[in-house]
């Protein structure tokens, strides 16, 4: 797929850790519970860490007890891709952000309402921007 934004991935090498080029670049994933915003309860907008895309609003994030961010909605659908994901011996949905094809974690049907769903999200994938009082 052609995306609006084209990642430059020697210039991502530089700025982001290996563990943030692993999972957004290759696809990987980091531990539970040793992770930035598992546990984070700051109010606030969530971004694409390499190309700063809104994606995820701290409204719709809950504890799912999974050690990763969880939330039952993105900001905006149109700002999430989902594709069909047959890695690990699995069928799962794959989520990237559709402006920059930055792999960001899985989509399940196991979440709260009123969506039902749990966009398990890798830290490292997001920035936060904290609301301002």
């Amino acid at each position: 797929m052609a995306y609006k934004i084209q990642l430059n991935k020697e210039k991502l090498r530089k700025e982001l850790s290996p563990l943030e080029y692993s999972v957004c670049l290759k696809h990987g994933t980091e531990a539970p519970f040793q992770n930035a915003f598992w546990d984070h309860k700051s109010k606030g907008i969530y971004h694409c860490k390499c190309c700063k895309t809104v994606l995820f609003s701290s409204e719709t994030k809950f504890d799912s007890g999974t050690g990763w961010p969880s939330f039952f909605a993105p900001v905006d659908r149109k700002d999430i891709e989902e594709l069909e994901d047959n890695s690990h011996g699995m069928v799962r949905i794959e989520v990237r952000c559709a402006a920059c094809g930055s792999h960001l974690g899985h989509l399940f049907p196991d979440g709260p309402a009123p969506t039902h769903l749990r966009y398990c999200i890798n830290s490292a994938s997001l920035d936060f921007q904290e609301e301002v009082s």
